[in-house]
């Protein structure tokens, strides 16, 4: 059934089933989570340049009675239609495979609009209003009976479509007849709606995707849909990122004689013997005949590094104590001695949100700082996901919308509560780029990673941004409580960080703003699950990004003084022997290419680099910091610093 709503009486020659581009067909809402959605463009001849135009996807929604604006949009110039017109704009699983690949769960549900403008892309960006000038074709579309009356205003046309006109809104698409009205029914997309025009021979590629070991074979096969007529050749791809050709022996050339449907080529997968982590292969078409149309491509599978490195210290499920130190020096936390109360209060927060010291980094910049920070003790292509307590492939971060499998960065101070959603760039741009910070920069807070942790992906949205505790959230069925200390000294950072951010006592509404709690169940977690190795190795990694530590894993003693019964005490601490004589510097980037920057020294200092068989490779003299080049191969090694009749050594890994 078919609702259209008449704004406007006559329609314009624009409309007419003689125009050049129209909206063949649209799918918004597809089963489970959108990963089938598309639109499918038609031209009025075949093999049509699409050089100029814009495919853009308009919010129905209103504010103050006006209509909302461009959500997405896609510039279409580099595409043509295919021998029967037509090309496909949507997600990667669809089939056949889109012309132009868009994110899962990109087209909203509606009432929405979407249309087919000609001009610069730069005139139809995301939040720009919905506009008449330049449209070629535009329709309404959802899976409401209702159109957005503003949005249809606003683009001069009167068509509106429910998706779910026939209840079955997962299963229909809206699809235009050859005399421009419209249906509802089963998708049909890169065909004629009409079940007419040439047919292509779809070819698929079948392979297992599960997990791949390097050194290991596995097959291809690529199918057709029906034998083919002539012998077939094209090739095919398997480069993805880091995984290049040195990573695998295969044949991409493949031959389909006349007559035959399928062919199965063999890939045997290197082990080159160096600790890179994990990497992703991607199968991917190349260019095929005219006759043929991709029905799959983009098949990642996840290879999994035969080599890694095992810490020296345990993970949290197994704890270790003492293994790894701290890296601060005697002097950091000196100025908090013969002070309570308040008075100490704000001495730490003195350090740790020092607007001369400390750096604010991108929420880009944090999935590389905790594929350090996290990494799984055990197996260095791995990081430690804290509330189900087990590790994950460090290449398995989630960037869709499917979690499931995946990993992402969970808020221990949930952004919506802390005031600083979204608040920091997303793109990552590295060590050296950083922005200085204070007590009063809540945004800040978005991108700390001291707050920051990988968690699988599910369990973080079950988690939500409840409180902490047994009245509220205290993690999956069954978990060991590895994390519950980790929370607490997390939670009393941020406290103490920011100005605006509390821990509070009891359980509050989901919605409060700037506070959590429960202040006495993670004071008593703080006791039950002390800072171990793992958390003062993340501490020391994020020290070197971020120029400042959270006090509570070095000095967990300042719990009391800060929030519990010692408030009223006077804090008196001196650095231990193994902190006193112990030479720190910091070292970064680390994983390295070209070079390596080396601070933190207070004189002069020499720095040797060995080979993990003890041969020195390098020395250089220095003061205070340096850069060193790395004129080395791949691998491991020992960087070793001597200053002030002191000596410190870091482990190095050269990319």
């Amino acid at each position: 059934m078919k609702y259209l709503y008449l704004l406007i009486l006559l329609l314009t020659a624009t409309y007419s089933s003689a125009q050049v581009l129209v909206i063949n067909e649209i799918d918004s809402d597809t089963p489970s989570t959108d990963v089938l959605e598309f639109v499918e463009i038609k031209s009025e001849t075949p093999h049509f340049s699409l050089d100029g135009y814009v495919l853009a996807f308009l919010n129905g929604n209103t504010i103050g009675g006006t209509a909302l604006k461009i959500y997405y949009s896609v510039d279409l110039s580099g595409l043509v239609t295919d021998a029967n017109g037509l090309l496909l704009v949507g997600n990667v699983q669809v089939a056949p495979v889109p012309a132009f690949i868009i994110p899962n769960n990109t087209i909203q549900n509606g009432p929405d609009a979407v249309a087919i403008y000609q001009g610069d892309i730069s005139a139809y960006q995301m939040y720009m209003p919905a506009t008449t000038n330049g449209l070629i074709h535009a329709i309404g579309h959802g899976v409401a009976n209702t159109p957005p009356a503003a949005l249809l205003t606003a683009l001069g046309i009167t068509e509106y479509y429910s998706e779910n006109a026939n209840n079955q809104k997962d299963q229909h698409s809206i699809q235009r007849n050859t005399d421009g009205t419209y249906f509802v029914g089963t998708p049909t997309a890169g065909y004629p709606n009409n079940g007419s025009g040439i047919t292509y021979n779809g070819i698929s590629i079948l392979v297992d995707t599960t997990d791949k070991n390097e050194g290991e074979s596995f097959d291809i096969t690529f199918s057709t849909q029906q034998p083919v007529i002539q012998d077939l050749s094209f090739n095919y791809s398997l480069i993805n990122d880091h995984f290049t050709e040195d990573d695998y022996l295969a044949d991409l050339e493949v031959f389909i004689p006349a007559g035959n449907s399928s062919v199965t080529k063999t890939v045997q997968l290197l082990n080159d013997g160096i600790t890179e982590g994990d990497e992703t292969l991607l199968i991917q078409f190349g260019s095929l005949p005219d006759a043929y149309m991709r029905m799959n491509d983009f098949i990642a599978i996840n290879i999994i590094d035969a080599n890694y490195i095992v810490s020296d210290f345990g993970t949290p499920l197994n704890p270790t104590y003492g293994n790894v130190l701290p890296t601060y020096e005697a002097a950091y936390y000196t100025s908090l001695n013969g002070k309570s109360g308040m008075e100490l209060r704000q001495a730490l927060q003195d350090i740790i949100a020092d607007e001369n010291t400390v750096r604010k980094h991108s929420y880009g910049d944090s999935v590389d700082i905790l594929k350090t920070a996290d990494q799984n003790p055990e197996n260095s292509n791995e990081v430690w996901l804290m509330y189900v307590e087990a590790p994950r492939r460090k290449n398995l971060y989630q960037l869709g919308s499917v979690t499931t499998g995946f990993w992402n960065r969970e808020h221990i101070f949930p952004q919506s509560r802390g005031g600083f959603a979204n608040a920091t760039s997303s793109v990552a741009d590295g060590i050296e780029i950083w922005e200085p910070t204070n007590a009063d920069d809540i945004a800040a807070g978005h991108s700390d990673a001291h707050h920051l942790r990988a968690e699988d992906g599910p369990t973080n949205s079950s988690r939500g941004n409840k409180d902490y505790g047994l009245d509220d959230y205290n993690g999956p069925v069954n978990n060991q409580g590895s994390w519950k200390g980790d929370v607490a000294r997390a939670l009393f950072y941020m406290d103490v960080r920011y100005n605006l951010l509390h821990v509070v006592e009891g359980n509050l509404p989901d919605a409060t703003n700037y506070q959590i709690g429960d202040l006495n169940t993670l004071m008593q977690w703080h006791v039950q699950d002390p800072s171990d190795d793992f958390e003062m190795n993340r501490n020391n990694y994020i020290y070197t990004w971020q120029y400042n530590r959270n006090p509570f894993i070095d000095l967990p003693e300042l719990a009391d003084y800060i929030f519990g019964d010692k408030q009223d005490e006077i804090w008196q601490w001196t650095a231990s022997t193994e902190v006193a004589d112990k030479l720190f510097f910091k070292m970064y980037p680390n994983p390295a290419q070209s070079s390596v920057y080396i601070e933190g020294l207070k004189g002069d200092a020499i720095v040797e680099v060995y080979d993990m068989n003890g041969r020195k490779l390098t020395e250089q003299h220095f003061y205070q910091s340096t850069t060193l080049p790395l004129n080395m191969s791949t691998g491991i090694y020992l960087v070793k610093i001597l200053s002030d009749n002191k000596t410190a050594t870091q482990k190095l890994i050269v990319k």
